[in-house]
C-alpha cells in the first residue's frame, strides 16, 4: 500500500506540473510520455481503481478513467476473464460510493467507462448491466444517477461507433428495442410522479379564458379533458425534482432520436412531455434585472401573472430557477421535435400523432395570448430565445412532414392553426425568429399550389378556404416591407455589410418578403395585384410630385425640401417605392404565357406606369439634383430610378409576347411603349451618370434587344446616338461592365433574327455591313496591334499594348458569347465581322505566351469562339489555331505555369486544356488527326507535372480532357460497335492504340489515391458514365487486366475512411465494377483480397468471406461491401490491442 500511496502523491505532483502555468511545452512531452508508458502497461489498471478511490485530484481522476477507457476499448480483448469480472464489479461500487462527491464530469466519465464494458460484455458476460441501470432509475436517492448512465447507455450503444463489428451493433440495437417499453414506462413514472406531487401544492385558480379562445380551444381540443389538464397552473419544482425531470427528458429526447414511432410511446408519456413544455411558456426575467427586485415582483405576481409563473404568494425564486423552468420547457421541446421529425409514421399511431398537435396548439394560444399586462410581442419577447427557436422548429416540422396528414381531419382545425400561426409570425422579437416564420409559410404555400396542380378539378374549393389567410399574409408581409408602416423595425437592417451570400441584411429582409408575395401572386394572381397596385401608386405620386420642388439658380439645381420632419417621410416613401417597384418587377411572371390575354389590362397599366416613371426620372435628372441631406435622399433618388428601370426590365417577356401579338396589326401603343423606354434609357448611358443608375439602364436596353426584337429598333434617335457615343473614338469610355452590356445591346440589335419575321423579310444585308462597321469602331486601336506580332514588346509600349488587349477581349468575347447559341446567319456575320480580330490575336500569341495575364485573356477569346463559332470558323482555321497552340505549350512551358500554384499561369494552362475540350468533342473526321497529339500532351506532358501534386490546380481540366477524348472518339480505341461485340462474343474484340487507352486508365487509378475528395468524385463519375454508355468495365482488356485493381484500390479507400462523404458513388463503383462477372468477383477476387488483407489471421478471414453473402441485387451488395470494411477494421483493431504473444483460440 505504501508503494501505492506514493505512486499516487507522484502522479498528483506530475499532473499539477503539467497543467501548471510555468510549465515548459519539452517538459509537459516528457511528462505526457511517462504517462502514456504507464497506462500501456497491462495492470496499471489495478493502480488507477486506487488512485480513483484516494484523490481528491481532478486531474488525477480525469487521467485514471482515460486509462479504464483506453483499456476497455482498446485491449479488452487481451485482459484476463478474472480481472474483467473484478472491473465489473469495482467500478460500479465505486460509481456508487462517491458519485455524490464526484465533479459532474468525473461522474459522467465514470459512467461512460461503465456503459463501453456493458457495450463489450452485456448480456453474456455482464447480465446485470442493465438491470442494474433499472433499479436505480427507481430508487429515489440514486433516480438521477441511473437517468445518467441511462442516457449514456442510449448514446453509446444505440449508434455505437466502428469499433464494433456489425453483428454485435445489430444485437445490442434488439436488446436495446426490447428494452425501451419497460424504459419509457418508468421515465413516463418520474415525470408524473413529480408533477401530480408539485400540482397538489400550486393552489392558483387556473386563467379564464376568453370567449374567443374558449371556443377555439373547444374545436382544438375536442373535450374538456385536455382543456382542464393544460389550464392547470403550473407548479413550481424544487431544485432536485427540476434536476430529475432535466435529465428524463433528456433520455426520452436521445431515446426519441432512434426509436421507431410505436404505441410504446403512450398518451401519458405524451401528456407528460406537453406538461412540461408548458414551462417555457412561463416568462422569463431579464438576466440585467437585480435578485431583489426580482423576488419581490415574482412574489406580489405583477410581472409573473399565475397562469405563467404558477408562483405561490410568498414563494420567492431566484434567477436562476427561473432559468432552469424555461430549461424544461426547451428539452420538452426537443423531444416533441424528435417526434415530429419522424416521416415515417405507422397507422396506430396517427392518432396520437393528432392528439401530439392538438397539444402543441394549446401552447401555441397561450404563447400568442393577449392580456392586460403584455402584447403578444412583450411576451415573446420575455421568453426564452431557445425555446421560441424551439417552437419554430416544431411548426416548421409540422408544416412540411404532417400538414399533408393532418389537414383533411375533421378534428383539426387548419383554418385556425393558421389565425395561430399568424400572430405568432408578426410578433416575433428578432428579424431571425420572423425569417423562420416567413420559411414555414412559404412550405405552405409551395404545399398548397402543388395541392392545387394536383386536383385542379377542386381548385376553387381549396382556394376558398384559405383564400382569407393568404389575403391577410399578404397584406402583413407587404406591409412589414413598408416603412411608413415598420420603420422603427426596418431602420435598424444593416444596409452596407454583405454576408456569405453576397446579399445585406436588409436586401435579404426584402428578398425573403417578395418570396412570399410572388407565392401569394401566384395562387391569387388577381386580387395580390388589386392589393400592390394602389399602394404602388400611392408612393408614385409622391415621386412624380417632385418636380414641382425643384428650383434652379444658374448652373445648379436643388430640391427645394427641407424641414428635417418632411426629408424624413420623403425618404420613407422612397425607401417604400424602390421595394414595392421590386415587388411588381417580381410579379411579371404572372401576366405571360396563357393569361397573357385575360390579364392584359393589368399588365399594361404596371407597364405605362414604370415607361411613364423612367420618362421621368431621366427628364429630370433627380439623380443630378442638391438635396437637403445628400447622404440619404440622393441616394435614396438613384435607387427609385434604377429599381423602375429594373423593373421595366422584367416585363420584357411581356413586352415580346405583347409584340407578337400585334405583329400584323396596329402596332402604335407598342411602338410608343418601346421609343418612350429607349428615350428614358439613352440619356442615362453616359460616363457621367452614376454606376448603379448606369448598369440598370445598360441591362434595360440589353433585355430590349435580346428579348422583344421590335424591328425598328435600330432606326429610333435615341438608339442611334448610343451608336454614335459607342463608335466615335473621342468620347469618354464607359466603365468597362457598362461599356460590354451597350456592345452586346447593339450587337444583339443586329444579329439577332426578329421574331415572327420570314428569312425575306430579316434585312441581312445591311444589318451584315453595319454590324461589321460597328465591330471596326470597336477594334480600331486593336487591330492596330497587328504590327507589333513579328517583334518583341518593347516595355514603353507594353503596358499601352495589355490596356488596349484587357479592354477589347471581353467585349468581343461577350458579343459571341451572346449568339452563340443563336441561328447559323447571325454566327456567320458575327464571324465575318470578327475575322480580322481572330487572326490579329493569333499572331500575337506567340509574343505575349511569357505574359500569363494576357495568354489567359486571350485563350478566354479563343474558347468562346470554338464553344460559339467554331463552324464558322472553318476546319483549316482551326487546325491552324490548335497547331499554334500546341506548337506553343512545350513541356517547359507547361511546367513554368502550371507550378505557379493559383496563379494566372495555372489559368492559362485550364483554358488550353477546356479548348481541347471542345475540339475532340467535335462530331465528324475533321479534328480527328489531333487526336495523338492531344492524348499524347494529356499524358506525357500535363500529366507528369501534375500527377504527384496535391494541388487540385489543373488536375480537373486535364481529367476531363481525357474522359472527353474516350467518350466521344470511342472507336479510336475499339473499332467494332457494341452491337457487334455482343454478338461476336468477347473473343475477337478489336483494340486499337492500347497504350494510350492503358495509360489513361492508370491515371484514372492513380487518382483515387491521392486525398483530393473532388477530383475522386469527378473522376469515379467518369468511369462510371463511360461504363454505362460504352460498356467499359465488359471490355476485355480492362475486364482481365484492371478491373480488380480498380475493386481493390477502392475497398482499400473505404478501410482507410478517406472518402467517406462517397461511401455510397464507391459501393456503387465496386457493385458495377463486380457485377460485369460475379462468378470471378466471389471466386477468385474475395479470397485473394481477404488472403492479402493484413492484420487479421486465418479464422476472422473465413469469417469475414462468409458474412460476405453471395448476393447479386444493389442493396443486399452494398451492405455487405460496408459489413466488410467494418469488420475488417474492428479486427484490425483488436488485433493491434492485444498483447504480444496472445495466443488466440
Amino acid at each position: 500500500m505504501a508503494s501505492e500511496e506514493s505512486s499516487l502523491r507522484a502522479l498528483e505532483s506530475l499532473m499539477t506540473e503539467f497543467f501548471h502555468s510555468c510549465t515548459t511545452n519539452e517538459r509537459k512531452r516528457e511528462i505526457e510520455e511517462l504517462l502514456n508508458n504507464f497506462a500501456q502497461q497491462m495492470g496499471a489498471w489495478r493502480h488507477c481503481l486506487y488512485f480513483l478511490s484516494n484523490t481528491h485530484n481532478e486531474y488525477v481522476m480525469m487521467y485514471s478513467l482515460t486509462v479504464f477507457e483506453n483499456l476497455v476499448n482498446k485491449m479488452w480483448l487481451g485482459v484476463a476473464s478474472q480481472d474483467k469480472m473484478e472491473i465489473r464489479s469495482c467500478l460500479p461500487k465505486l460509481l456508487l460510493a462517491q458519485h455524490k462527491a464526484m465533479p459532474f464530469f468525473i461522474r459522467n466519465k465514470l459512467c461512460k467507462v461503465i456503459v463501453d464494458i456493458g457495450r463489450q460484455d452485456w448480456p453474456m458476460f455482464y447480465h446485470d448491466f442493465f438491470t442494474n441501470t433499472l433499479q436505480l432509475i427507481q430508487s429515489p436517492t440514486m433516480a438521477s444517477l441511473g437517468l445518467v448512465l441511462l442516457k449514456t447507455t442510449s448514446e453509446e450503444l444505440a449508434c455505437p461507433r466502428e469499433d464494433l463489428s456489425v453483428a454485435r451493433k445489430d444485437e445490442l440495437r434488439k436488446l436495446l428495442l426490447e428494452q425501451v417499453p419497460t424504459v419509457l414506462g418508468l421515465l413516463t413514472g418520474i415525470l408524473e410522479t413529480i408533477w401530480d406531487k408539485h400540482s397538489v401544492t400550486a393552489a392558483t385558480p387556473p386563467p379564464s379564458p376568453t370567449s374567443g379562445e374558449s371556443e377555439l380551444l373547444g374545436s382544438l381540443l375536442q373535450g374538456t379533458h385536455y382543456s382542464k389538464l393544460l389550464s392547470q397552473p403550473i407548479p413550481a419544482l424544487d431544485d432536485d425534482s427540476q434536476q430529475l425531470c432535466s435529465l428524463a427528458l433528456e433520455c426520452l429526447a436521445h431515446l426519441f432520436s432512434w426509436i421507431p414511432l410505436s404505441t410504446s410511446i403512450t398518451p401519458s408519456l405524451l401528456a407528460s412531455i406537453f406538461h412540461f413544455a408548458r414551462f417555457g411558456c412561463d416568462l422569463r426575467v431579464k438576466p440585467k434585472t437585480p435578485p431583489s427586485i426580482y423576488s419581490s415582483c415574482s412574489s406580489n405576481g405583477e410581472h409573473a401573472p399565475p397562469a405563467n409563473g404558477g408562483g405561490r404568494p410568498g414563494h420567492q425564486m431566484g434567477g436562476s430557477g427561473q432559468v432552469d423552468r424555461s430549461r424544461l420547457g426547451v428539452l420538452a421541446m426537443t423531444c416533441i421535435n424528435e417526434l415530429v421529425s419522424k416521416n415515417c409514421v405507422p397507422l396506430d399511431f396517427e392518432e396520437y400523432l393528432l392528439r401530439m398537435f392538438q397539444q402543441t396548439f394549446f401552447l401555441l394560444q397561450r404563447l400568442t395570448r393577449e392580456n392586460n399586462a403584455h402584447t403578444v410581442k412583450s411576451r415573446l419577447q420575455e421568453l426564452d430565445e431557445s425555446y421560441v427557436e424551439k417552437f419554430t422548429d416544431f411548426l416548421r416540422l409540422f408544416v412540411s412532414v404532417h400538414l399533408r396528414r393532418i389537414e383533411s381531419n375533421a378534428q383539426f382545425p387548419v383554418v385556425e392553426f393558421l389565425a395561430l400561426l399568424f400572430k405568432y409570425t408578426f410578433n416575433q422579437p428578432n428579424h431571425e425568429g420572423y425569417f423562420a416564420c416567413l420559411d414555414i409559410w412559404s412550405i405552405f404555400l409551395d404545399y398548397l399550389t402543388t395541392k392545387i396542380k394536383s386536383r385542379l378539378a377542386d381548385r376553387d374549393g381549396v382556394l376558398n378556404r384559405y383564400k382569407d389567410a393568404l389575403v391577410l399574409l399578404l397584406r402583413e408581409v407587404l406591409n412589414r416591407i413598408q416603412f411608413r408602416y415598420n420603420q422603427a423595425q426596418l431602420e435598424e437592417l444593416d444596409d452596407e455589410t454583405l454576408d456569405d451570400d453576397q446579399q445585406t441584411e436588409w436586401q435579404r429582409y426584402l428578398r425573403q418578403s417578395l418570396e412570399v408575395v410572388v407565392k401569394v401572386m401566384e395562387l391569387l394572381p388577381s386580387h395580390a395585384f388589386a392589393t400592390l397596385f394602389p399602394v404602388l401608386q400611392e408612393d408614385l405620386d409622391v415621386y412624380l410630385g417632385l418636380q414641382q420642388f425643384i428650383v434652379t439658380s444658374g448652373t445648379s439645381r436643388r430640391l427645394n425640401i427641407t424641414a428635417e420632419n418632411d426629408c424624413r417621410r420623403l425618404h420613407c416613401a422612397l425607401r417604400d417605392l424602390s421595394s414595392l417597384l421590386q415587388a411588381v418587377g417580381r410579379l411579371a411572371g404572372y401576366f405571360i404565357g396563357d393569361v397573357f390575354a385575360a390579364r392584359f389590362n393589368d399588365a399594361l397599366a404596371v407597364v405605362e406606369r414604370l415607361v411613364e416613371v423612367t420618362c421621368y426620372g431621366s427628364q429630370i435628372s433627380l439623380y443630378d439634383l442638391e438635396t437637403a441631406v445628400p447622404s440619404v435622399l440622393k441616394p435614396d433618388l438613384i435607387d427609385v430610378h434604377a429599381q423602375s428601370l429594373a423593373a421595366l426590365q422584367a416585363y420584357s417577356h411581356w413586352l415580346a409576347q405583347f409584340y407578337s401579338e400585334v405583329q400584323r396589326q396596329n402596332q402604335s401603343r407598342f411602338i410608343s411603349l418601346v421609343t418612350s423606354t429607349m428615350d428614358a434609357t439613352a440619356p442615362l448611358i453616359t460616363a457621367k451618370v452614376p454606376e448603379k443608375l448606369l448598369l440598370s439602364a445598360c441591362h434595360l436596353m440589353v433585355s430590349i434587344a435580346t428579348t422583344v426584337r421590335p424591328v425598328f429598333l435600330v432606326t429610333l434617335p435615341a438608339v442611334q446616338n448610343i451608336f454614335n457615343l459607342i463608335t466615335e473614338s473621342q468620347t469618354r469610355r464607359l466603365p468597362q461592365e457598362a461599356h460590354m452590356l451597350v456592345c452586346r445591346a447593339l450587337s444583339n440589335m443586329l444579329l439577332l433574327p426578329w421574331s415572327n419575321l420570314p428569312e425575306s423579310e430579316q434585312q441581312w444585308q445591311t444589318r451584315s455591313s453595319s454590324h461589321a462597321s460597328l465591330l471596326a469602331a470597336l477594334t480600331r486601336h486593336y487591330r492596330l496591334l497587328r504590327g507589333t506580332a513579328n517583334q518583341p514588346p518593347h516595355r514603353l509600349g507594353l503596358e499601352d499594348t495589355k490596356a488596349v488587349l484587357h479592354q477589347t477581349l471581353p467585349v468581343l468575347r461577350d458579343i459571341v458569347d451572346s449568339i452563340s447559341g443563336e441561328s447559323t446567319k447571325s454566327r456567320q456575320i458575327c464571324y465575318q465581322s470578327l475575322q480580322e480580330s481572330v487572326q490579329v490575336s493569333l499572331g500575337l500569341f506567340p509574343v505575349f505566351i511569357q505574359q500569363p495575364d494576357v495568354t489567359d485573356e486571350m485563350l478566354s477569346f479563343f474558347l468562346t469562339l470554338f464553344q460559339g463559332l467554331r463552324v464558322q470558323m472553318g476546319v483549316p482555321f482551326t487546325g491552324q489555331i490548335i497547331h499554334t497552340f500546341l506548337s506553343m505549350f512545350t513541356r517547359e512551358q507547361l511546367a513554368a505555369s502550371i507550378l505557379q500554384e493559383g496563379s494566372a499561369g495555372c489559368r492559362v494552362v485550364e483554358k488550353f486544356l477546356k479548348i481541347l475540350q471542345v475540339v475532340v468533342q467535335e462530331p465528324g473526321q475533321a479534328f480527328k488527326p489531333f487526336l495523338p497529339s492531344i492524348i499524347a500532351l494529356c499524358m506525357e506532358q500535363v500529366y507528369p507535372i501534375v500527377a504527384e501534386r496535391s494541388s487540385p490546380d489543373v488536375k480537373a481540366e486535364m481529367f476531363e480532357l481525357l474522359y472527353q477524348v474516350l467518350h466521344h472518339n470511342w472507336r479510336y480505341f475499339f473499332k467494332t460497335s457494341v452491337l457487334a461485340s455482343v454478338q461476336r462474343g468477347s473473343a475477337e474484340e478489336a483494340m486499337e492504340n492500347e497504350a494510350q487507352f492503358s495509360a489513361a486508365m492508370q491515371a484514372f487509378g492513380q487518382s483515387f489515391l491521392q486525398p483530393d475528395i473532388h477530383i475522386f468524385k469527378q473522376n469515379l463519375f467518369y468511369l462510371e458514365s463511360l461504363n454505362s454508355k460504352h460498356k467499359l468495365y465488359h471490355r476485355k482488356l480492362f475486364r482481365t487486366s484492371m478491373l480488380f485493381h480498380f475493386i481493390n484500390v477502392l475497398l482499400q479507400v473505404l478501410l482507410h475512411k478517406s472518402h467517406d462523404l462517397l461511401q455510397e458513388e464507391i459501393a456503387l463503383a465496386v457493385y458495377n465494377m463486380a457485377s460485369v462477372d460475379f462468378d470471378a468477383f466471389y471466386s477468385a477476387f474475395m479470397p485473394e483480397f481477404l488472403n492479402g488483407c493484413q492484420g487479421v489471421d486465418a479464422n476472422q478471414r473465413a469469417v469475414l468471406g462468409r458474412n460476405f453473402k453471395l448476393e447479386r441485387d444493389l442493396p443486399s451488395f452494398t451492405q455487405s461491401v460496408h459489413r466488410l470494411v467494418n469488420d475488417l477494421r474492428y479486427y484490425r483493431l483488436c488485433n493491434s490491442s492485444l498483447p504480444t504473444g496472445t495466443v488466440k483460440l
